[in-house]
Protein backbone atom coordinates (compact mmCIF):
# COMPACT_ATOMS: atom_id res chain seq x y z
CA UNK A 1 0.00 0.00 0.00
CA UNK A 2 0.73 3.19 -0.47
CA UNK A 3 1.30 6.75 1.40
CA UNK A 4 -2.10 9.58 1.01
CA UNK A 5 -1.59 13.31 1.08
CA UNK A 6 -4.35 13.72 3.68
CA UNK A 7 -3.31 13.90 7.37
CA UNK A 8 -6.11 11.80 9.22
CA UNK A 9 -7.68 11.44 12.89
CA UNK A 10 -5.78 8.47 14.62
CA UNK A 11 -7.44 5.25 14.19
CA UNK A 12 -5.42 2.64 16.65
CA UNK A 13 -2.10 2.51 18.54
CA UNK A 14 1.15 0.51 18.34
CA UNK A 15 1.34 0.07 21.92
CA UNK A 16 0.44 1.64 25.41
CA UNK A 17 2.83 5.02 25.11
CA UNK A 18 1.71 5.38 21.05
CA UNK A 19 0.28 8.83 20.18
CA UNK A 20 -0.48 10.24 16.42
CA UNK A 21 2.56 12.48 15.89
CA UNK A 22 1.38 16.02 14.83
CA UNK A 23 2.45 16.40 11.31
CA UNK A 24 2.37 18.02 7.68
CA UNK A 25 3.23 17.94 4.01
CA UNK A 26 6.21 19.91 3.57
CA UNK A 27 6.58 18.34 -0.31
CA UNK A 28 3.85 16.10 -1.96
CA UNK A 29 5.01 12.54 -0.19
CA UNK A 30 7.06 14.27 2.51
CA UNK A 31 5.77 15.02 6.02
CA UNK A 32 7.70 16.88 8.41
CA UNK A 33 6.50 15.08 12.09
CA UNK A 34 6.57 16.92 15.78
CA UNK A 35 8.10 13.66 17.65
CA UNK A 36 7.54 16.16 20.89
CA UNK A 37 10.44 16.30 22.00
CA UNK A 38 11.23 19.07 24.62
CA UNK A 39 8.19 20.78 23.36
CA UNK A 40 5.66 21.06 20.84
CA UNK A 41 7.34 22.86 17.89
CA UNK A 42 10.94 21.51 18.82
CA UNK A 43 12.49 18.36 17.18
CA UNK A 44 11.23 16.95 13.79
CA UNK A 45 12.04 14.29 12.10
CA UNK A 46 10.18 14.00 8.44
CA UNK A 47 8.92 10.86 6.35
CA UNK A 48 9.41 10.70 2.55
CA UNK A 49 6.91 8.19 0.81
CA UNK A 50 7.48 7.34 -2.80
CA UNK A 51 5.53 4.09 -4.48
CA UNK A 52 5.91 1.43 -1.67
CA UNK A 53 9.08 2.51 -0.53
CA UNK A 54 9.16 5.16 2.70
CA UNK A 55 12.54 6.52 4.49
CA UNK A 56 12.47 8.47 7.67
CA UNK A 57 15.21 10.91 8.01
CA UNK A 58 15.92 11.40 11.90
CA UNK A 59 14.11 9.56 14.30
CA UNK A 60 13.66 12.04 17.57
CA UNK A 61 14.30 9.73 20.74
CA UNK A 62 13.06 5.97 21.19
CA UNK A 63 9.94 7.29 23.64
CA UNK A 64 8.49 8.56 20.35
CA UNK A 65 9.38 5.39 18.18
CA UNK A 66 5.31 4.26 18.72
CA UNK A 67 3.88 7.76 17.52
CA UNK A 68 5.94 7.49 14.36
CA UNK A 69 4.43 3.32 13.95
CA UNK A 70 0.96 4.74 14.63
CA UNK A 71 1.48 7.61 12.06
CA UNK A 72 2.76 5.00 9.77
CA UNK A 73 -0.91 3.29 10.03
CA UNK A 74 -2.87 6.15 9.46
CA UNK A 75 -0.91 6.64 6.09
CA UNK A 76 -1.85 3.47 5.53
CA UNK A 77 1.45 2.38 5.32
CA UNK A 78 3.43 -0.76 7.08
CA UNK A 79 6.79 -0.58 8.83
CA UNK A 80 7.88 -3.18 5.97
CA UNK A 81 7.44 -0.71 3.50
CA UNK A 82 10.57 1.71 5.21
CA UNK A 83 13.99 0.81 2.80
CA UNK A 84 15.81 3.22 5.13
CA UNK A 85 16.39 4.77 8.11
CA UNK A 86 18.55 8.21 8.23
CA UNK A 87 19.80 10.13 11.00
CA UNK A 88 21.90 13.45 9.88
CA UNK A 89 24.25 12.61 13.21
CA UNK A 90 23.95 10.76 16.34
CA UNK A 91 22.89 13.66 18.97
CA UNK A 92 20.12 11.66 20.44
CA UNK A 93 17.28 14.49 19.91
CA UNK A 94 18.08 13.29 16.01
CA UNK A 95 18.88 9.56 16.34
CA UNK A 96 18.14 8.07 19.76
CA UNK A 97 15.31 6.51 18.66
CA UNK A 98 17.23 5.07 15.35
CA UNK A 99 17.37 1.48 16.50
CA UNK A 100 14.12 1.13 18.07
CA UNK A 101 12.64 2.12 14.66
CA UNK A 102 14.70 -0.09 13.09
CA UNK A 103 13.98 -3.02 15.49
CA UNK A 104 10.58 -2.33 14.44
CA UNK A 105 10.98 -1.80 10.54
CA UNK A 106 12.54 -4.98 9.80
CA UNK A 107 13.47 -4.29 5.75
CA UNK A 108 14.81 -1.05 6.28
CA UNK A 109 18.57 0.31 6.19
CA UNK A 110 20.29 2.79 8.46
CA UNK A 111 22.08 4.79 6.49
CA UNK A 112 24.70 7.82 7.87
CA UNK A 113 27.71 9.51 8.39
CA UNK A 114 30.46 6.56 8.56
CA UNK A 115 31.89 8.13 11.96
CA UNK A 116 28.42 8.15 13.05
CA UNK A 117 28.43 4.24 12.38
CA UNK A 118 29.81 2.71 15.36
CA UNK A 119 27.55 4.64 18.01
CA UNK A 120 24.66 3.50 16.79
CA UNK A 121 25.83 0.18 16.41
CA UNK A 122 27.06 -0.36 20.10
CA UNK A 123 25.34 2.94 21.67
CA UNK A 124 26.55 1.98 24.99
CA UNK A 125 28.91 5.07 25.16
CA UNK A 126 26.36 7.54 23.88
CA UNK A 127 23.98 6.34 26.99
CA UNK A 128 26.45 6.32 29.15
CA UNK A 129 27.28 9.47 29.43
CA UNK A 130 23.93 11.04 28.39
CA UNK A 131 23.02 9.08 31.53
CA UNK A 132 26.17 10.89 33.50
CA UNK A 133 24.70 14.75 32.41
CA UNK A 134 20.85 14.23 32.51
CA UNK A 135 20.41 10.74 35.13
CA UNK A 136 19.17 7.63 34.85
CA UNK A 137 15.39 9.34 35.70
CA UNK A 138 15.67 12.29 33.61
CA UNK A 139 17.48 10.26 30.43
CA UNK A 140 14.81 7.55 30.57
CA UNK A 141 11.90 10.12 30.88
CA UNK A 142 13.48 12.37 27.63
CA UNK A 143 14.98 9.59 25.33
CA UNK A 144 14.47 6.04 26.50
CA UNK A 145 16.75 3.34 25.55
CA UNK A 146 18.97 3.76 22.91
CA UNK A 147 18.78 0.00 21.01
CA UNK A 148 21.56 -1.44 18.87
CA UNK A 149 21.20 -1.73 15.31
CA UNK A 150 22.92 -4.61 13.95
CA UNK A 151 26.03 -3.71 11.91
CA UNK A 152 25.19 -5.95 8.96
CA UNK A 153 21.94 -3.47 8.64
CA UNK A 154 23.89 -0.22 8.28
CA UNK A 155 25.52 1.42 5.56
CA UNK A 156 28.23 4.41 6.37
CA UNK A 157 27.17 6.66 3.71
CA UNK A 158 30.12 8.72 0.94
CA UNK A 159 29.81 12.39 0.45
CA UNK A 160 27.89 12.81 -3.04
CA UNK A 161 26.36 9.05 -2.57
CA UNK A 162 22.84 8.59 -3.72
CA UNK A 163 20.27 6.05 -2.38
CA UNK A 164 16.98 5.18 -4.64
CA UNK A 165 13.69 5.56 -2.59
CA UNK A 166 11.12 4.00 -5.30
CA UNK A 167 11.64 6.54 -8.19
CA UNK A 168 13.63 9.54 -6.13
CA UNK A 169 17.21 9.54 -5.66
CA UNK A 170 18.23 10.79 -2.18
CA UNK A 171 21.64 12.19 -2.16
CA UNK A 172 24.19 12.49 0.89
CA UNK A 173 26.50 15.21 1.90
CA UNK A 174 28.78 15.58 4.30
CA UNK A 175 28.46 18.41 6.29
CA UNK A 176 30.86 18.97 8.84
CA UNK A 177 30.91 22.07 11.20
CA UNK A 178 28.21 21.73 13.87
CA UNK A 179 29.08 18.15 14.24
CA UNK A 180 32.10 16.06 12.70
CA UNK A 181 29.84 13.69 11.89
CA UNK A 182 26.80 15.71 10.75
CA UNK A 183 25.69 14.69 7.03
CA UNK A 184 22.31 16.36 5.36
CA UNK A 185 20.24 14.29 2.62
CA UNK A 186 18.82 15.95 -0.22
CA UNK A 187 15.96 14.72 -2.60
CA UNK A 188 16.95 15.61 -5.86
CA UNK A 189 12.97 15.63 -7.22
CA UNK A 190 11.48 17.96 -4.76
CA UNK A 191 14.90 19.86 -4.22
CA UNK A 192 14.60 19.94 -0.63
CA UNK A 193 17.85 19.99 1.87
CA UNK A 194 17.09 17.43 5.20
CA UNK A 195 19.28 19.55 6.82
CA UNK A 196 19.74 18.34 10.66
CA UNK A 197 21.42 21.19 12.20
CA UNK A 198 23.77 21.96 9.30
CA UNK A 199 21.47 24.88 8.75
CA UNK A 200 20.73 25.65 12.13
CA UNK A 201 17.44 26.23 14.12
CA UNK A 202 14.75 28.66 13.23
CA UNK A 203 11.97 28.15 15.91
CA UNK A 204 8.36 28.90 14.16
CA UNK A 205 7.49 31.10 17.55
CA UNK A 206 9.82 33.86 15.82
CA UNK A 207 8.99 34.44 12.11
CA UNK A 208 7.88 37.73 11.68
CA UNK A 209 5.29 38.09 8.35
CA UNK A 210 6.63 34.57 7.25
CA UNK A 211 10.35 35.52 7.78
CA UNK A 212 12.19 33.25 10.03
CA UNK A 213 14.56 33.79 12.39
CA UNK A 214 18.00 31.53 11.94
CA UNK A 215 20.33 30.81 14.68
CA UNK A 216 23.15 28.44 15.00
CA UNK A 217 23.65 25.47 17.34
CA UNK A 218 26.96 25.06 18.81
CA UNK A 219 26.29 21.94 20.99
CA UNK A 220 29.34 20.27 22.16
CA UNK A 221 31.76 18.99 20.95
CA UNK A 222 32.96 19.49 17.51
CA UNK A 223 31.76 23.16 16.68
CA UNK A 224 34.11 24.19 13.94
CA UNK A 225 33.00 27.83 12.30
CA UNK A 226 34.89 27.17 9.06
CA UNK A 227 34.12 23.94 8.44
CA UNK A 228 30.67 25.18 8.83
CA UNK A 229 30.62 27.84 6.51
CA UNK A 230 31.96 25.58 3.93
CA UNK A 231 29.13 22.86 4.33
CA UNK A 232 26.98 25.93 3.86
CA UNK A 233 28.55 26.88 0.81
CA UNK A 234 28.07 22.79 -0.69
CA UNK A 235 24.41 22.93 0.26
CA UNK A 236 23.63 25.95 -1.22
CA UNK A 237 25.60 24.46 -4.48
CA UNK A 238 22.62 22.02 -5.07
CA UNK A 239 20.41 25.15 -5.30
CA UNK A 240 17.69 23.52 -3.23
CA UNK A 241 14.31 24.77 -2.83
CA UNK A 242 14.05 24.71 0.30
CA UNK A 243 15.09 23.30 3.77
CA UNK A 244 14.15 20.82 6.33
CA UNK A 245 15.37 21.78 9.67
CA UNK A 246 15.16 19.28 12.89
CA UNK A 247 14.69 22.30 15.06
CA UNK A 248 12.08 23.40 12.96
CA UNK A 249 10.41 22.37 9.92
CA UNK A 250 10.69 23.80 6.21
CA UNK A 251 12.12 27.15 5.42
CA UNK A 252 12.35 28.89 1.88
CA UNK A 253 14.77 31.06 -0.07
CA UNK A 254 17.66 29.36 1.99
CA UNK A 255 20.33 31.71 -0.05
CA UNK A 256 18.65 34.66 1.71
CA UNK A 257 18.85 33.20 5.13
CA UNK A 258 22.51 31.42 4.81
CA UNK A 259 23.48 35.08 5.30
CA UNK A 260 21.83 35.57 8.37
CA UNK A 261 23.24 32.31 9.41
CA UNK A 262 26.80 32.87 8.83
CA UNK A 263 26.52 35.88 10.78
CA UNK A 264 25.27 34.10 13.69
CA UNK A 265 28.02 30.78 13.48
CA UNK A 266 30.66 34.11 12.85
CA UNK A 267 29.01 35.95 15.72
CA UNK A 268 29.71 32.57 18.21
CA UNK A 269 33.17 32.38 17.54
CA UNK A 270 33.68 35.51 18.02
CA UNK A 271 32.26 35.50 21.77
CA UNK A 272 34.29 32.72 22.16
CA UNK A 273 37.75 34.04 21.07
CA UNK A 274 36.91 36.66 23.44
CA UNK A 275 37.62 34.86 26.04
CA UNK A 276 40.60 33.29 24.87
CA UNK A 277 42.75 35.58 26.84
CA UNK A 278 40.97 35.09 30.18
CA UNK A 279 41.36 32.31 32.67
CA UNK A 280 38.71 29.25 33.07
CA UNK A 281 37.38 30.90 36.35
CA UNK A 282 34.07 32.18 35.52
CA UNK A 283 34.11 31.73 31.68
CA UNK A 284 31.65 28.84 31.47
CA UNK A 285 29.07 31.65 33.05
CA UNK A 286 30.27 34.41 31.27
CA UNK A 287 30.44 32.36 27.76
CA UNK A 288 26.60 31.52 28.95
CA UNK A 289 25.81 35.31 29.28
CA UNK A 290 27.33 36.50 26.45
CA UNK A 291 25.09 33.61 24.49
CA UNK A 292 21.63 34.25 26.08
CA UNK A 293 22.52 38.44 25.17
CA UNK A 294 23.38 37.66 21.46
CA UNK A 295 20.32 35.21 20.96
CA UNK A 296 17.51 37.07 23.09
CA UNK A 297 18.83 40.50 21.66
CA UNK A 298 17.96 38.92 17.75
CA UNK A 299 14.84 36.78 18.58
CA UNK A 300 13.55 40.24 20.03
CA UNK A 301 14.56 42.27 17.41
CA UNK A 302 13.24 40.13 14.52
CA UNK A 303 9.78 39.46 16.37
CA UNK A 304 9.24 41.91 19.00
CA UNK A 305 5.71 40.45 19.98
CA UNK A 306 7.64 38.24 22.17
CA UNK A 307 8.93 39.39 25.60
CA UNK A 308 12.42 38.72 26.72
CA UNK A 309 10.66 36.03 29.09
CA UNK A 310 9.06 34.25 26.72
CA UNK A 311 12.22 34.26 24.40
CA UNK A 312 14.76 33.14 27.20
CA UNK A 313 11.82 30.43 28.29
CA UNK A 314 11.96 28.73 24.30
CA UNK A 315 15.74 29.36 24.22
CA UNK A 316 16.92 28.39 27.18
CA UNK A 317 18.11 24.85 26.34
CA UNK A 318 20.23 26.34 23.25
CA UNK A 319 21.79 29.22 25.32
CA UNK A 320 23.01 26.25 27.77
CA UNK A 321 23.90 24.07 24.97
CA UNK A 322 25.36 26.67 22.83
CA UNK A 323 27.79 27.79 25.36
CA UNK A 324 29.08 24.44 26.08
CA UNK A 325 30.11 24.14 23.10
CA UNK A 326 31.95 26.95 23.07
CA UNK A 327 33.57 25.95 26.37
CA UNK A 328 34.64 22.91 24.44
CA UNK A 329 36.08 24.53 21.35
CA UNK A 330 38.17 26.87 23.37
CA UNK A 331 40.04 24.15 25.08
CA UNK A 332 40.29 21.87 21.81
CA UNK A 333 42.06 24.85 20.76
CA UNK A 334 44.08 25.46 23.34
CA UNK A 335 45.18 21.81 23.50
CA UNK A 336 45.82 21.91 19.92
CA UNK A 337 48.22 25.26 20.09
CA UNK A 338 50.03 23.22 23.05
CA UNK A 339 51.10 20.33 20.97
CA UNK A 340 51.88 22.86 18.49
CA UNK A 341 54.32 24.54 20.39
CA UNK A 342 57.89 23.16 20.79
Amino acid sequence: MTATENDTPARGSSGPDARLLQHHLVAPGTWCIDTGLYRPGHTACYLIADGAELAFIDSGSANNVPGLLTLLSELDCHPEQVRYVMPTHVHLDHAGGAGALMAACPNATLVTHPRGTPHLIDPARLQAGATAVYGEAEFQRTFGNLVPVPAERVQAAEHEQTFTLGSRRIRFADTPGHANHHGCFLDERSGLWFTGDTFGLSYREFDNDGQPLMLATTTPVAFDPDAWLSSLDDLLAAMPTGMCLTHYGRVDHPVQLAGQLRSNILAHAEIALAEEANGEDGRAERLQHAVAQLLLDLAQAHQPAIDRAKAHELLALDIELNAQGLHIWLKRRAKAAAQATP
